[in-house]
């Protein structure tokens, strides 16, 4: 069989040995890199693979990516039920390739991500995708969190993080003043599908713990006449009981500045609206015994997330804490993004990544990735290589 990559969703794209021009995006291939071959899915056909991959984000594409750069000879596709790639969580993300300051040492999210960050800045060097290395900029900007900025810092040197320096006001100053249906046929599957991970492997016979549950996180934007008052990436430091990083600033590729995100359940999980509502993923979030230990404990964070995502002044006051020259009228309401959390029946949130197989003939030739937190995107090269290395204990590849 030939060598292939073909992606199936509304439409089916097909590129041999690697991605042309880097990962393929939401709304199509890289400006000027067009599709080697593109297709509709006729109902009824029938296509077969060596492996195929559940889920065209940015984990699901890398773990495609590692399979045909480590197995040149397998055919490999992706199935996608959107009509373009990433366009769930990889799309909607601050877009910050991270250092792996904030992870606890020896980890895999920390190994992960710090191997991860230089491989994505070596990918793009490869792939002329362009990128910008402003630093971060962690502040304390109350005298508790000093000795958790301290701590903080000697994480990151633990972790191996490059650049890591503890700077004073004055050099603050100077950094900153102001996825149609067809029958497939593989011998191996790989899931990587995000918000849907614990039901694509409770449909293998999985425990259904841990379950996801949706966070959306609502962006704002600085309006364009007051993007120079943030020239890099500036980040509170972050409470230890979360694994959300908290609202930060966020300079983008295209000239923009995004404030955020918020952390507030959703009642969808591709929700990316205030009041978007589905049924059956709002009854999940209603049973989950879990949920519900989780809010008993943290009823007062809640209520603040929430208050900050309807009333707009609020989250300008937070955000004056940094730079206080902004005010509401320097704000617009941006985009959203929806973080599949896993929690287990504790109410604990899940930190570190989930790898877990099927049950009986068919479930052991299937390997769920149930839980691949933030930094996923950072840590994709990574982590994606994490997966196939499973794969290859599981499966005997």
């Amino acid at each position: 069989m030939v060598p292939a990559l073909r992606f199936l969703g509304g439409a089916c794209r097909r590129a041999r040995g690697e991605f042309p021009g880097g990962f393929p995006r939401a709304g199509g291939p890289a400006p000027g890199r067009p599709w080697p071959l593109c297709w509709g899915v006729r109902s009824g056909s029938t296509s077969s693979f060596d492996i195929v991959v559940v889920g065209g984000g940015i984990v699901g594409l890398g773990t495609a990516r590692a399979l045909i750069l480590r197995y040149p000879a397998l055919s490999v596709g992706v199935l996608e039920k959107e009509k373009d790639l990433a366009v769930h969580q990889t799309g909607h993300n601050s877009g910050v390739i991270h250092s792996g300051i904030y992870y606890k040492p020896e980890s895999l999210k920390a190994k992960l991500c710090v191997q991860g960050a230089a491989l994505i800045y070596q990918y793009c060097n490869q792939k002329g995708i362009s990128y910008k290395q402003c630093g971060k900029l962690i502040v304390a900007v109350e005298q508790e969190e000093i000795p958790r900025l301290q701590a903080l810092y000697e994480r990151g040197l633990q972790n191996g993080v490059q650049g890591l320096r503890l700077i004073q006001q004055e050099e603050i100053k100077k950094k900153e003043p102001y996825c149609r249906r067809e029958e497939i046929r593989c011998q191996y599957v790989v899931t990587c599908a995000g918000l849907y991970s614990d039901r694509m492997s409770e449909l293998s016979g999985c425990s259904p713990d841990p379950r996801i549950v949706p966070f959306r996180g609502d962006y704002l934007l600085l309006k364009p006449e007051k993007s120079y008052l943030v020239k890099g990436n500036i980040y509170p430091v972050p409470d230890s009981r979360f694994p959300f990083l908290g609202v930060h600033f966020t300079p983008r590729m295209d000239g923009s500045v995004w404030l955020g995100p918020n952390a507030v359940l959703a009642f969808k999980r591709e929700g990316y609206r205030p009041f978007d509502f589905s049924a059956r993923d709002a009854m999940d979030v209603i049973i989950n015994s879990g949920l519900s230990k989780l809010v008993f404990q943290n009823f007062s964070y809640g209520v603040n997330e929430m208050y900050k995502a309807c009333f707009l002044g609020a989250t300008v006051k937070y955000l004056q804490k940094f730079i206080p020259e902004i005010t509401t009228s320097d704000i617009l309401r941006g985009p959203a993004g929806v973080r599949a959390q896993a929690l287990d029946r504790d109410g604990n949130l899940v930190e570190d990544f989930i790898f877990e197989g099927g049950v009986g003939d068919l479930g052991n030739r299937i390997l769920h990735v149930r839980n691949a937190p933030s930094p996923a995107a950072t840590s994709s090269l990574t982590i994606s290589g994490i997966i196939v290395d499973e794969m290859q204990q599981r499966f005997k590849l």
